[in-house]
Parts: C-alpha cells; structure tokens; sequence
C-alpha cells in the first residue's frame, strides 16, 4: 500500500468532480507532487497540485485549493485539511490508515515497495565496461555499484533488465597487453626480463597469465617473432583478464547478462560501416570543417575538411567527427553503432553508467541514440563522480601489487564488500566522495552501513526477546497481522509507522530518477526513527517494545518491529548489501 500514489488518485478524483468535461487532468496532475511534508506541523502528506494546474483550469490556486478541500474533508482518512502559502494542501490522516501500512506489510512482505511501473518494458543497463587491461581497481567500483544496485531496482518495478559489459577489445591496447604477458611469459621460462619498459603493464596480476602461457606451449613461442606469438596471445590474454574481471566483480556481488565485444564493430563490413551508411542515407553526415573548441581542443578535434555527423539537430553542442585522418573511425563512430546495435536487439530504453571522465558525453550520446532510432530510443548517462581513499584523514593508496593501482581486491579484503556497496551507494552518484577506512570501522551513527545493519539486527533481537519472555505468545505472522494496532497511539508510534509508510515511494522514486542512493538514504532514516524509540524506551517504559504485562500492546510493538525489519531487509537487499540478523 503506497499512500502518496493512494492519495494521488483521490486528489485527482476529487479534480475530476470539479472539472468533469476536462480529458487532459491526469496529464496536468503529472506534473505535481504529492509527497510528506518537510515540516511535520503541516500534517501527513502535501500537495502542490492547485498551484500546477490552476493555471490551465483558468483558476486561482487558492481558490482551487479551497474547492479540492471542500471535496476531500468528507474522506474517512482525514481528519483535517490545511491551505498553506500560495496554495498547498496540507493533509492530515486518521491513525487508521497507518494501521492500514502495518497490516499490508505484515499479509504480504515481499510486496511491500514493489510496483509496475516497468509492465516488463526492456532496459539496458550497461555499467563498469572497463578496458580489459589489468584487475578491477577503486575507480571502477563506484559504477558496478551504482549500476548494479539500480539494475536490481528496475527489475523489483517490473522492468526486464539487462545488465551489459562492453569489453574494449579493438585498440591497440590488447597488442600492448600481449606484449606485457609476453615478457612474463619469458620470465616463467627463467629468463631475466629486468624493469618493465615503458609503455607496457608493469602490475604482477600478469605474472600468474605468463605462467599460465608458459605451462600451455612451452619454450615454443621464446624465441618466435612477434609476428607469430602475437595473434596466438592476445586472445588468450584478453580471455585472462575478463576472467580476473568477472572475479573481481564477483567479490562485489555483481555479475552481467551480456558481454559485447567492440571488434564486431569494426572492419569493412562490420557495424560501424553499417551505422555510417544508415546515417548517410537519413542525410545525417556530411563533409565540413569544425572550429576549434573552447579551451584545449579534444582527440577528435582535427583542423580539416572531414565526415561529421549532425549531432546539433539532435540537441549536442556541435556536430562531431566520425573518421580520423589516417582513416580510422573516431571512439563516437564506435559509440554510434554500438548504440544502434542496441536499439536494433529492442532496447529503446537504455542507461549507460560512466565515470568522471566521460561527464561531457551525455548530449553526444543522447543525440546518437536519437538519430539511430529515428527518436524512438532514449538514453540516461549516469556520470559516477572520484572516489578518494582516505585514511587518518589523508588520501593514500593501500597497495601497489597490481602496478600502481588500488583494487577491488584490496578494497574488500580490507573492510568486506558490504561496507564497500552501502558507502559508495550513500551519496549521490554525481557528487565526489571520500571512503574513510576509519569511519567504516565506527559502531555509531556515524558509519551508515553499521547503523543500518545494526538496525535490522536489533530487531531480529527484538523478537527473540519477546518469545524468550512472552512464551505463550503468537507471534507469527499472521498473528501478528490480526494484531489490535490501535494499540499503537502514542505519537512515537505514529511517526515510526510514518516513517515506514513512505518505502514504497521513495522506491518509486529512486526507479524514476535512477537514483539508488535514496534508497540508503531512507534505510538510514528508518533505522534511525527505530533505534530513537528504543533509546527513548529506556526512559519511558510505555514506549518498551516488550511488555510482559500487556501482551496486546507488545503484540502490536512486534508487528511494527517485524514490518521494519522487513523493509531494511528488502531495502539492503537490493542495494546488494547483506542484513544481518545478529552483529559481533
């Protein structure tokens, strides 16, 4: 039961008595809010809606307001309608409704939060993609996190999600890769291979690749020239480093449904010659020159007649290059087409989640998508802002075994991929973050994941307390959904069950603005409103969640404690983060 969406349809309802002819109210109510008020005096639930459509209905919001009022006071839900400032309704509800919560949470847990939204709609979710070069390191868990965690939201709302990895396989890069296995191949044949050269990967995860290679062929290839070693070793080394990968993930919960390789894209034939030729034929590219950008001019940027593509009628800043000067087609070419291959395997939604240094690409690829689809497709690009390690108050890097990197690895042996998927999901994915190893080791407030999983700990806690002294209780669950909660009066009840009333909003929400960090902003919150009404149970023994004299009211306590226990757990658990019935 989601009481804002509830009340969403009767403030709409109650539109419709007073505009009964009007066929374009639902689209007019889009556009309002019906959400709790930031002050609790203003009541339960607010909302904007006379100030957004008093306008079309030729109206003053107050006077509007006022109408709707009229309306709604005769609701059995309500106990008092208030107009604030230029015309916001203030609702506030009867206790019977919350108890209403209580009970749909309690008869079906799992339901709690969900919705439809997605009517099985298809969504691409395509995260991390990082090159194939070396281990996971810091800069890249901040994404697999994020896309991971909304992935996992999308489908709890009824999308059919597919989580995608594009693996840089056509650069130059993978030759170098080779070649940096290669030396360790020939140290695993005893020979001294001395300081790595420049320009190659000098990180030690390839010494157990060259081991490998040399257990596979022997001295076969030591003395061969690289033009036969070459193609034998770079797809067996591409393979090793996706493996390490998909490991690397794997210790942060996150796994894909589908690898793309880029080399499919290229050659005479392949997709990005494809794409050009559908753009050449919709008259989207042509040949021109480009001023130089503002500042220092981009990769791209070349001082010359060449083949762009109009990405200005499609909302980007200038239109952008296509083909290099040696020939080669520029990363948007490649960009281009694999959005289009996505588009042409039914993907008309798609989210692509990229690091900071892509946090120019959003109109580029939002115009690629455009184009490609003929408008039917549109894309969200999530940017993942820097995270800095910080330890005693001053960045540093915990290890340099893998080259000078910071690895999923060290990150999660250091503190456990829980705290690792909860901190980086505690902020916004736009805003740069500090990871403080002291703060993550905190038991208090402080530290969020502790206090989260603290929370839904205690309440486990809670109900073993009171079978071990309320014995004869039942509490079942579906006991415990026919209990009297209207035991539950004191204004602490209230807002608790307040506070927990508001998942199944918040959860539609985070799925609209593929946002998952107010998901753990909410957690926080909720374990916060639990543990304040068991520190205050300590000074007040009628806000006690076990009270052996009044087995009515702790009956009516355990059902509230067992809804939140049951939200935190569906909460951690599509942050993919674990929840704890005791903690050491």
């Amino acid at each position: 039961m989601d009481i804002f969406a509830d009340f969403s349809l009767r403030i709409l309802a109650a539109l419709g008595e007073l505009y009964p002819d009007r066929e374009d109210l639902c689209e007019l109510a889009e556009r309002s809010t019906v959400e709790p008020p930031r002050d609790p005096s203003h009541g339960q639930v607010s909302s904007n809606i006379a100030m957004v459509c008093a306008k079309s209905l030729k109206t003053n919001p107050r006077q509007l307001a006022s109408s709707l009022k009229e309306i709604m006071i005769t609701d059995e839900d309500i106990s008092d309608i208030q107009i604030a400032g230029p015309g916001f309704l203030n609702f506030f509800l009867t206790s019977d409704i919350w108890y209403r919560v209580l009970g749909s949470i309690l008869e079906d847990p799992g339901k709690f939060g969900r919705n439809d939204m997605g009517r099985g709609r298809a969504v691409n979710v395509e995260f991390v993609s990082a090159n194939p070069t070396g281990p996971m390191h810091v800069g890249h868990t901040r994404g697999a996190v994020f896309g991971d965690a909304l992935a996992s939201l999308l489908e709890f709302c009824g999308f059919e999600v597919t989580r995608e990895y594009y693996i840089n396989d056509a650069g130059g890069q993978i030759d170098v890769l080779a070649r940096s296995a290669f030396l360790r191949y020939r140290e695993a044949l005893g020979q001294d291979i001395g300081e790595i050269p420049p320009g190659l990967y000098p990180g030690e995860y390839l010494i157990p690749v060259g081991a490998e290679l040399a257990r596979r062929f022997g001295s076969k290839y030591l003395k061969a020239s690289e033009s036969k070693w070459l193609p034998v070793f770079g797809p067996l080394v591409l393979e090793a480093m996706m493996e390490l990968i998909r490991q690397d993930l794997k210790l942060l919960g996150v796994s894909h449904d589908f690898f793309f390789s880029e080399k499919v894209l290229h050659g005479e034939n392949g997709k990005i010659a494809q794409t050009l030729a559908a753009l050449e034929r919709d008259g989207l590219v042509y040949r021109g020159t480009l001023p130089p950008p503002k500042g220092k001019p981009g990769e791209d940027w070349e001082d010359r007649e060449q083949t762009l593509f109009r990405a200005t009628s499609f909302g980007d800043d200038t239109d952008r290059p296509l083909v290099k000067s040696n020939g080669d087609y520029t990363y948007f070419a490649a960009d281009i087409a694999y959005h289009r291959d996505k588009f042409l395997r039914g993907f008309t939604d798609q989210i692509i989640v990229l690091g900071a240094d892509h946090s120019g690409y959003s109109k580029r690829l939002q115009a690629a998508v455009r184009a490609v689809s003929g408008g039917k497709a549109s894309i969200d690009v999530k940017i993942c802002q820097i995270v800095r390690l910080m330890r005693d108050g001053k960045p540093f890097k915990m290890s340099k075994r893998s080259g000078d990197l910071v690895t999923v690895r060290d990150l999660v042996e250091e503190v456990g991929a829980d705290v690792v998927r909860f901190m980086l999901l505690f902020r916004r994915n736009e805003a740069p973050m500090d990871f403080d190893f002291a703060l993550v080791r905190e038991q208090s407030r402080e530290n969020p994941v502790f206090y989260v999983q603290y929370a839904h700990a205690r309440a486990c806690s809670i109900a073993r307390k009171t079978g071990e002294e309320m014995p004869g209780l039942d509490t079942s669950l579906s006991a415990l959904a026919g209990a009297d909660f209207s035991q539950l009066s004191s204004v602490e009840d209230l807002e608790l069950l307040q506070t927990l009333a508001q998942w199944p909003r918040v959860v539609a929400a985070a799925v609209r603005a593929h946002e998952p960090h107010r998901v753990a902003f909410y957690l926080y919150d909720l374990a916060g409103a639990l543990h304040g009404f068991w520190a205050r149970g300590g000074q007040d023994a009628s806000l006690r969640f076990v009270n052996p004299g009044q087995p009515e009211l702790t009956k009516a306590r355990l059902a509230m404690v067992t809804a939140i226990q049951k939200v935190l757990e569906q909460g951690l658990n599509l942050l993919g983060v674990s929840a704890p019935r005791e903690l050491s």
